[in-house]
């Protein structure tokens, strides 16, 4: 799938012959990734046909004469779409002349040098590892890292990533974004503006079933062992009394197998919950907490007389989501460093045969929109394990093919672009995915 790339905004600069170059500022999960010129990402996308030849997706082509407004908006656009169709094939996600120049770029934009340093990686428990690594290596790099320190079995790195997590005095926790593989740690905690920001390992998968593939590693175990606990003591599990006690009582014992076992009978166990929200549903301005998995979106909703109703929507009955920036940038000296303000994440739902739009304000939205890719992706291959006849799982770098009794329409965006960092949308329905625009 495509990942959350958006170029919102621009500025111009001076070069050194006395003209101006237009420098864009690339945002990836609402964060900003890097600021790079028109220039570089042509070079890299020459070096990366070299390799890949033609399977690339279009580049935006070279203007020798004065840009208009129009065609710098159109430019913008189509470099936000290259990046967006660029990391679809997992072979050039992997290739050394993608993740090179992606180092590179973010290391330049923050004026960080290649060095080595230490980075404290936390564990669900609250401890944290010090880790020696490179300010360049990637989040994939240093998971390995971390890895091999703990022992976690490496064929189920997979099972796991790295996360930006802020934490607060009082004990709370939210979970910001989940780095992707060839993001820089060391750079994205450098930059951040958010206080009390901290790498943190965790589990990244959202179907509580899966805990069964990771019970011969040891250190798989403690992991999400930890992680358990922290979240039944967050209150992001919610156990019933009987089984608080239960689970007490294994902890005690230390019976990490027996408490994990019962750990998949209770409410919200596995999934991601974000923090305070707003919603549209039953009316404008209601507050909500969501918790994300198990193929649902689950919705504790506060009604207006104070009141609490529990909304679950399935993910086999959501057609679509939109991830959209409802505020302006500053493109001065510098765009602000996040978009986590005046976003929407909003979701096409079938309910009762027909098709409604439920809309949720958070500033985690982008943190949403992965764990819905999440929970599809886990979907397809569980399916294809189940019916192979039924879905084709792509190879490395081929198109995905799906067959589906069922059809549904594309929804095209709705919102003017310089209203909206480019829209996630993505067909759910009976295996097949479809997206436009993240």
């Amino acid at each position: 799938m495509k990942m959350h790339f958006c170029i919102p905004v621009s500025q111009q600069r001076p070069d050194a012959l006395g003209g101006r170059y237009v420098l864009y500022s690339v945002y990836l999960d609402g964060f900003l990734f890097c600021k790079v010129r028109y220039s570089q990402l042509h070079r890299w996308n020459e070096q990366l046909r070299r390799v890949f030849g033609n399977c690339l997706p279009p580049f935006p082509p070279k203007y020798y004469l004065a840009m208009t407004a129009s065609m710098a908006d159109e430019r913008r656009d189509q470099l936000e779409q290259y990046l967006q169709n660029v990391t679809m094939d997992p072979n050039m996600l992997r290739s050394d002349v993608f993740v090179d120049f992606l180092k590179l770029v973010q290391l330049d934009t923050f004026s960080i040098t290649t060095k080595k340093a230490s980075l404290d990686i936390f564990l669900p428990d609250g401890r944290s590892i010090k880790v020696e690594i490179l300010t360049s290596d990637t989040a994939e790099r240093v998971l390995e890292v971390v890895s091999r320190k703990i022992g976690l079995c490496q064929e189920l790195l997979g099972y796991f990533g790295l996360f930006l997590i802020r934490s607060y005095k009082e004990g709370k926790l939210s979970v910001i974004k989940k780095l992707v593989d060839f993001e820089l740690p060391y750079v994205s905690l450098c930059s951040s503006e958010v206080e009390n920001f901290q790498v943190g390992l965790r589990k990244w998968y959202l179907d509580p079933s899966l805990d069964s593939r990771l019970m011969d590693c040891r250190a798989a175990v403690d992991l999400i062992y930890m992680q358990a606990i922290q979240d039944i003591e967050k209150e992001w599990a919610k156990p019933t009394e009987v089984q608080r006690q239960k689970l007490e009582a294994l902890q005690k014992e230390d019976n990490q197998t027996k408490f994990l076992e019962l750990s998949q009978e209770v409410w919200h166990y596995g999934y991601v919950q974000l923090d305070p929200c707003t919603c549209d549903y039953p009316e404008p301005g209601c507050g909500t907490v969501l918790s994300v998995g198990n193929n649902e979106i689950s919705c504790c909703i506060t009604l207006p007389d104070n009141q609490t109703q529990d909304v679950i929507f399935q993910m086999n009955r959501v057609k679509c989501w939109q991830v959209t920036f409802l505020g302006t940038l500053l493109d001065t000296d510098g765009p602000q460093q996040t978009l986590n303000q005046n976003l929407e994440l909003r979701f096409q739902y079938s309910e009762d045969s027909h098709w409604q739009w439920f809309v949720i304000y958070t500033k985690q939205a982008f943190l949403l929109s992965s764990c819905l890719k999440k929970m599809i992706s886990e979907k397809m291959v569980k399916q294809a394990a189940e019916n192979p006849e039924m879905i084709e799982v792509p190879e490395q770098g081929k198109s995905k093919k799906h067959h589906s009794q069922q059809s549904q329409k594309d929804y095209s965006s709705f919102l003017p672009r310089k209203s909206k960092i480019k829209t996630a949308e993505v067909d759910c329905g009976l295996g097949t995915i479809k997206e436009e625009g993240l």
